[in-house]
C-alpha cells in the first residue's frame, strides 16, 4: 500500500496516531503508579468496577481478528458470515458465565495470577501447571495476528512499508505495557472498548441502510449476488468456514473457552467485589454481542469495492480500512482507523502481559524459585518476579514480531486461531468441565489437555491423507471429511474440545480423585456444579 496513500490522509492519520499513542502512554503511566507488587503487575486484583472492567474485557475478547479478520471473512464468503458474526460471542460468553464464579472465587482465595496457576491449584498438580504454561506459548500466534492487524492499519493509513509498520506496532505496545502491566492493559482496554463499541454501532447502521450503495440495503444484496450467487445463500458451499451446519455448530462450541484464555480469564480477578460478578456479566454480554457487528463492514466493502481486494497486492484483511478511505471524508477515515487500531492493541496488550507471566510466574515463581531460590525471602522473590515479568515482555514481542513478519499475508482471524484453537481444544476438559464437575481428577485433566491439543494439531495440520484408507469404506469417508475440514480452525477446535471432554471424563472415572477437603476449599459450600 506504500505510495498510494494521499497526503491528506497521511497528515490526518499521523495526527490522530500521535494523539492515540499519547493517550496510551498516559494510561501506561497511570497503570505504573498502581503497580506495587508482581501480583499488581500480573492481575490488577480487585482494582476495577463492573462497568469499566466490562469495557476492558469485551475489548480484549474482540481483537484484531474481529475488527479486521472477521470483515475479511465476510468480504470473502458473503452473508453466510452472519452466522459467524453473531454466534461466536454467544459461545464466548456462555463459557465465561459457566466458569466465572469458581475461577474468580478460587483464584482470589489461592492468589492465582494466571490460568495455568489456577489449574495447578485446582488439581494440586505441578505437572499440569507447567504443561498448560508451556503450551500457552502457542498464543504467540494469537499475538502475531494482532501485530499483523496493526501492520495492516499502519500500512494502509500511514503509507509505511511493512517493516516500519510492524516496528511501530511493537514499539507502542512495549512502551505502555512494560510500565503498567495488567493495570495499563485494563486502563487502555477500557478506554479503547468505548471507542470500539461506537465504531461497531456505526457500522451496523451503515450496513442496514446500505450506506454508499445505490439502492440502499436492497442494492447491497444485489451487488453481493452479482459478485457471486453463493454470497447471498444461508450457507456458502464454497467455504469450509460456513458451508455446512456442522461448521455453524463448530463456531459456537469452539469459542466456548475463548473468554477463559490466559490473557482474558485473568481479568476476572480484577473485579473489585464478588457481588458484582453478575452485573459485570450482563454488561459484558451486551457489549460482546454488539462489537462483532463490525464484521458487517466486510459485506458493505464487497458491495462498494467489488473484487478490488482480490488483487495480488491486496488482501481481505484490508476490507474495513479500505472501506473507510472509500466512503468517508479523509479526516473521518483517519479517525476511524484509530478505532481499528484500538481493537488491535486491546487484545495485544493482554496477550503480552499473560505471555510474560508464563516465564515470570508459572515457571520462575512457582517452579524454579522454590528449588533454586528457597533461601530468598518472599519479598525478594516478588521483586525478581516483577523484573522478570518486564524483561519477558521484550522476548514475547520479539518472537511474535518475527511470526507476524513471516505470516503477514494470512487472514488475521485464521492466523489468530492457529494458536487459539489448540489452546481452547486443550482447555475444554480441565478448565470448562473441571468447573462444572468436581469429579475431574488431575490425571483426567492432564489426559484431556493433551488429547485436545493433539486432536487440534493433527486435524488442522492436514497430515491425514485420505489415500491411506483406500478408495472406499467408512474410514475413507471419515478421512475425506477430515481433510476437507482441515483448513477450518473452528471445526478442528470443536473436534479437539469434544475429544478433550470425553477423555477427561473417562480417565477421571478411573483415577484417584482430588482430596475432598481441597475440593471444598475450591468450590465452597455451594458447589458450582456437578458432584464429586
Amino acid at each position: 500500500m506504500e505510495g498510494v496513500v494521499s497526503s491528506s490522509l497521511l497528515y490526518w492519520s499521523w495526527g490522530f496516531l500521535i494523539l492515540y499513542v499519547g493517550g496510551m502512554l498516559v494510561f501506561g503511566y497511570l497503570g505504573q503508579k498502581r503497580v506495587r507488587t508482581a501480583d499488581d503487575f500480573a492481575t490488577a486484583r480487585g482494582g476495577y468496577g463492573p462497568w469499566f472492567l466490562a469495557f476492558a474485557f469485551a475489548a480484549t475478547t474482540a481483537s484484531g481478528a474481529t475488527f479486521l479478520g472477521l470483515p475479511g471473512i465476510a468480504y470473502d464468503v458473503g452473508v453466510s458470515s452472519l452466522w459467524f458474526i453473531f454466534l461466536y460471542p454467544v459461545g464466548v460468553y456462555v463459557g465465561v458465565m459457566l466458569c466465572m464464579t469458581l475461577i474468580s472465587r478460587a483464584g482470589n482465595a489461592f492468589g492465582s495470577r494466571t490460568i495455568p496457576e489456577y489449574l495447578g491449584d485446582r488439581y494440586q498438580s505441578e505437572t499440569l501447571r507447567i504443561l498448560v504454561a508451556v503450551f500457552s506459548l502457542m498464543l504467540f500466534f494469537y499475538l502475531a495476528g494482532q501485530l499483523v492487524s496493526g501492520l495492516v492499519m499502519f500500512e494502509t493509513m500511514l503509507g509505511l512499508n511493512p517493516g516500519w509498520a510492524l516496528f511501530i506496532t511493537c514499539g507502542v505496545l512495549l512502551l505502555y505495557v512494560v510500565a503498567g502491566g495488567a493495570h495499563a492493559d485494563i486502563l487502555t482496554d477500557g478506554a479503547q472498548g468505548i471507542l470500539m463499541l461506537a465504531l461497531a454501532v456505526m457500522i451496523f447502521f451503515f450496513f442496514i441502510s446500505g450506506f454508499g450503495v445505490e439502492g440502499g440495503f436492497g442494492g447491497l444484496l444485489v451487488e453481493l449476488k452479482a459478485a457471486d450467487p453463493n454470497f447471498v445463500k444461508t450457507l456458502n458451499p464454497d467455504s469450509v468456514l460456513v458451508g455446512s451446519w456442522w461448521a455453524i455448530f463448530a463456531i459456537i462450541v469452539s469459542h466456548a473457552p475463548l473468554g477463559l484464555l490466559p490473557h482474558i480469564g485473568n481479568k476476572l480477578w480484577a473485579l473489585k467485589s464478588s457481588a458484582q460478578r453478575w452485573q459485570f456479566m450482563r454488561i459484558v454480554f451486551a457489549m460482546g454481542m454488539i462489537l462483532p457487528a463490525i464484521g458487517l463492514g466486510g459485506l458493505l466493502a464487497r458491495a462498494i469495492l467489488g473484487d478490488a481486494l482480490e488483487a495480488p497486492d491486496a488482501n481481505s484483511n484490508e476490507a474495513i480500512p479500505a472501506l473507510f478511505i472509500e466512503i468517508f471524508p479523509t479526516w473521518l477515515a483517519a479517525l476511524l482507523g484509530v478505532g481499528i487500531l484500538a481493537a488491535v492493541m486491546s487484545t495485544a496488550d493482554g496477550l503480552v502481559v499473560s505471555s510474560s507471566q508464563v516465564v515470570a510466574n508459572d515457571l520462575y515463581r512457582r517452579t524454579f524459585a522454590p528449588r533454586w531460590h528457597s533461601h530468598k525471602s518472599e519479598a525478594e522473590i516478588e521483586r525478581l518476579t516483577l523484573v522478570i515479568s518486564r524483561w519477558a515482555i521484550f522476548g514475547t514481542m520479539t518472537i511474535s514480531g518475527l511470526l507476524a513478519w513471516f505470516l503477514m499475508n494470512m487472514n488475521v482471524a485464521l492466523l489468530v486461531w492457529v494458536g487459539v484453537g489448540g489452546m481452547m481444544a486443550a482447555l475444554a476438559g480441565p478448565l470448562v468441565l473441571g468447573t462444572l464437575w468436581k469429579g475431574v481428577t488431575a490425571s483426567g485433566a492432564i489426559a484431556g489437555f493433551i488429547t485436545g491439543a493433539v486432536v487440534f494439531l493433527v486435524t488442522h495440520s492436514g497430515v491425514i491423507n485420505p489415500a491411506w484408507f483406500g478408495d472406499a469404506g467408512a474410514l475413507r469417508v471419515a478421512a475425506d471429511w477430515l481433510a476437507y475440514q482441515a483448513p477450518s480452525p473452528y471445526s478442528c477446535a470443536a473436534m479437539g474440545e469434544i475429544a478433550s471432554v470425553l477423555v477427561t471424563v473417562v480417565v477421571s472415572l478411573r483415577t484417584q480423585p482430588v482430596a475432598q477437603e481441597h475440593l471444598d476449599s475450591m468450590f465452597g459450600t455451594a458447589p458450582a456444579g456437578g458432584s464429586s
